[in-house]
């Protein structure tokens, strides 16, 4: 159980696995629409000189977010929710349920009291590295769906949907396709698991500790609240170069992603979409922990009955 170290959890694996799955899957479906926006402003690139003037298609947050509706229809804020959700399955019940087991393993089984922050940050690191390198394909298919905005007449989209997209992509570039970017993938969600896991568990932790505190809904807000900003300051750089790559094929490696998108775009390239990523991964952290928590007291009435 995320930030529990009064009670070791009783509930199971299984049990925990499937909390997480739900958690976050219910927030990613609430949220979507904010990646998607996401995404269109990570892609955005300058002006090439000879190119014109012309303004930046999308411009912040609620404009991208407009831009894509006006020009596309509401449905295309929800453009790579099938696989985000498969996505979400996969990684958000792998790193969630496997947390509370591996920083058990971190400090061992007999350890009591308050879990040491860096044995958290390790634990979360471990399991988000592992959860992404099993769900990279469902990452992969989801930006290259939210990456297709608005075509020509005439002009056919890559993708029919999610699963001919996974097809697709392993007939037209190979199986070993599915794992592209996994480099800057996985950092992204090491660091950003260690940034949302560690610091709930850590502000939960602290919060507790405060008189007339409780383990309560507010408490589960303002901890969440505070995952979100700590994951979107720590990792919002990786999360620009994985888009990138994912959603364009033609940089060679991570590195080379780093260092083009530095020379053409400048530094601030990789805090682009920073508000929408907030704004994102703010409600998302707010809306799963404050699901997870409440999907969890259900299954452990459900286990102890």
């Amino acid at each position: 159980m995320v930030a529990d170290t009064k009670s070791k959890s009783n509930i199971s694996f299984a049990g925990t696995f499937a909390s997480s799955a739900f958690a976050a899957c219910f927030a990613e479906t609430c949220t979507i629409p904010l990646d998607t926006a996401k995404v269109r402003l990570q892609l955005q690139k300058k002006a090439v000189a000879g190119e014109g003037l012309a303004l930046p298609k999308y411009r912040g947050m609620l404009g991208t977010v407009g831009t894509i509706a006006r020009e596309e229809g509401l449905s295309a804020l929800w453009k790579g929710i099938v696989p985000g959700l498969h996505r979400q399955c996969l990684f958000g019940g792998l790193r969630i349920g496997l947390y509370e087991p591996v920083k058990t393993f971190y400090v061992g089984s007999d350890f009591v009291g308050d879990v040491p922050l860096t044995k958290k940050i390790l634990a979360a690191l471990t399991t988000g590295a592992l959860g992404i390198t099993v769900a990279n394909p469902t990452d992969l298919v989801k930006v290259r769906l939210q990456a297709e905005g608005k075509l020509p007449p005439g002009v056919p989209r890559r993708y029919t949907g999610a699963l001919n997209a996974y097809s697709t992509i392993v007939r037209q570039e190979g199986f070993g396709a599915l794992w592209t970017g996994i480099g800057p993938n996985i950092a992204r969600n090491a660091i950003i698991n260690a940034a949302e896991l560690a610091s709930y568990d850590q502000v939960k932790q602290s919060i507790l500790k405060i008189p007339g505190f409780t383990d309560n809904v507010v408490t589960h807000l303002l901890s969440g609240l505070g995952a979100g900003f700590f994951a979107v300051c720590i990792g919002s750089p990786v999360d620009v170069v994985k888009s990138r790559m994912m959603g364009d094929s033609a940089y060679k490696s991570t590195l080379d992603c780093f260092i083009k998108t530095l020379k053409n775009d400048g530094p601030l390239a990789f805090y682009k979409g920073f508000i929408p990523n907030f704004g994102r991964l703010g409600s998302w952290n707010v809306i799963m922990f404050l699901t997870l928590e409440q999907a969890k007291k259900f299954v452990r009435s459900l286990e102890s009955s």
